[in-house]
C-alpha cells in the first residue's frame, strides 16, 4: 500500500484552502494529482499556481482515473450528493465539504453506499482541530470536567450583498439553507463534539439581514442527551465577527477563543472550580504536543485512518448528527414545536428540510 495518496480537488474556491492548509503541509502523505472545475479559467489558474498538470472540467473523468485514490469535493452544496455517491460507487475515497448532502434521507443513502464501497467517506469539519479545542476535549474525556451543566454557542458573523452576488448562494435549491446550514453548522458541530448529542430542540429561524430566500438569523433552546441545557444563536448581521462557545461543567468552565473561522486553534479559557481539578488539568496538559489547526490536522489524521493507524477524524455519523440539528431547527421553527432527536424515516422532514414550495 502506497504511503502517498493521490487526490483530485473538485472546485477551486474552498478547494484552494484544502490544498494550502491540508495537502501542502502533509506533502509526505498526499499528492494533488488533478484539479476539476467547470470554470476552465479558474481551474487553470489554480492548477498553474500549484503545478498540477492533470486538469478537467468533467467530474466523470476523475472516476475513470485508476491512479487516483481520493476525490475531494469542494463544490456548491446542491451537487454534493450525486458527486459523493458517484465517487463511492467508483471505489474512490471521498472527502466532502459541508453540508455533506441535502437531507437525512440522502445521508442515509450515503451511509448505506459507504458500507458496500471499497472507498471511505470523510466529511469536512475542520474547526474541530487545534490546540484549544483538543485540550478541552482531552480534559472532558479524562473525566476531569465532571457533569455538564449548560452551554452556549454564538455564531455572530457578517455577510453582505457581495457575498450573495455568487448566484447559487442565498437560494434554497442551491445552497440548501442559510446561516444554520452554511455557517453555524461548524460551531454547532464543535459543541456536540464536546458535549455529546442533542436530545431535543426548540428553534426559530428568520431572515432579517439580507434580501435572500434562506435564513440569516437563528436561535434555539436545546436539551442534551446528558441532561445539560444549551442555547444556540447565530446571525449574519453582526458588526464584528466572533464564534464563541462557553461550557459550564461540574468542575470546570471553558470558553473558546473568539476567532470566527478558527475558534478551536488558540488556547481556550479553562477555569477550574477547585484546586483538585486544577492540579489534574495541569498534569494532563503538562507535556501537551502542538496540534496544528483546521485542515492540516484533519488531513493528517485522515491519512492515518487510510493507512489503518487510527480512527477516521470525522465520520459520516457525525455529519448526520449535524444535519439532524439542521432538520430539527427548520421543523421546529415551522411548526412551533419541540423536536426530539434522533430523527428517523417517519419524520415529516426526513426527505427534505426545504420549505414545501421549494421541494421538487
Amino acid at each position: 500500500m502506497s504511503q502517498i495518496k493521490t487526490v483530485a480537488v473538485v472546485g477551486c474556491g474552498i478547494g484552494r484552502s484544502h490544498i494550502v492548509e491540508g495537502y501542502l503541509p502533509n506533502a509526505d502523505k498526499f499528492k494533488v494529482l488533478a484539479i476539476c472545475d467547470i470554470d476552465a479559467e479558474r481551474m487553470n489558474t489554480l492548477a498553474d499556481e500549484f503545478g498540477v498538470e492533470r486538469r478537467t472540467t468533467d467530474f466523470d473523468d476523475l472516476l475513470a482515473m485508476d491512479d487516483l485514490d481520493i476525490i475531494d469535493i469542494c463544490t456548491p452544496p446542491m451537487v454534493h450528493y450525486p458527486q459523493v455517491m458517484a465517487g463511492l460507487r467508483a471505489g474512490k475515497h471521498v472527502v466532502c465539504e459541508k453540508p455533506l448532502v441535502g437531507s437525512l434521507s440522502q445521508i442515509d443513502e450515503v451511509i448505506a453506499q459507504e458500507k458496500i464501497s471499497r472507498g471511505t467517506l470523510m466529511p469536512i469539519f475542520q474547526y474541530r482541530f487545534g490546540d484549544g479545542i483538543e485540550q478541552v476535549k482531552a480534559i472532558i474525556d479524562a473525566g476531569i470536567a465532571g457533569k455538564p451543566y449548560v452551554g452556549t454557542v454564538e455564531t455572530l458573523w457578517r455577510r453582505e450583498a457581495d457575498y450573495y452576488a455568487i448566484p447559487w448562494r442565498g437560494k434554497w435549491a442551491t445552497e440548501l439553507g442559510g446561516v444554520l446550514m452554511t455557517h453555524a453548522i461548524h460551531p454547532h458541530d464543535m459543541f456536540t463534539y464536546l458535549m455529546g448529542p442533542v436530545k431535543s430542540l426548540f428553534g426559530r429561524v428568520t431572515t432579517r439581514v439580507n434580501p435572500i430566500e434562506v435564513e440569516d438569523c437563528i436561535s434555539a433552546s436545546v436539551e442534551m442527551a446528558s441532561g445539560a441545557l444549551a442555547s444556540f444563536t447565530a446571525t449574519l448581521g453582526s458588526a464584528d465577527e466572533i464564534s464563541r462557545i462557553r461550557l459550564a461543567f461540574e468542575n470546570v468552565t471553558f470558553e473558546s477563543d473568539h476567532a470566527p473561522y478558527s475558534p478551536g486553534n488558540a488556547p481556550w479559557k479553562i477555569l477550574p472550580r477547585n484546586d483538585e481539578a486544577k492540579q489534574r488539568i495541569d498534569a494532563l496538559l503538562q507535556d501537551w504536543r502542538h496540534v496544528p489547526q483546521r485542515y492540516e490536522t484533519q488531513m493528517a489524521r485522515y491519512h492515518d485512518a487510510l493507512m489503518s493507524r487510527g480512527a477516521m477524524p470525522v465520520t459520516t455519523a457525525a455529519s448526520r448528527q449535524a444535519l439532524e440539528i439542521v432538520t430539527a431547527f427548520y421543523h421546529s421553527s415551522e411548526t412551533r414545536t419541540e423536536v426530539q432527536l434522533p430523527i428517523g424515516r417517519e419524520h415529516p422532514k426526513y426527505r427534505s428540510w426545504l420549505p414545501k414550495e421549494f421541494v421538487r
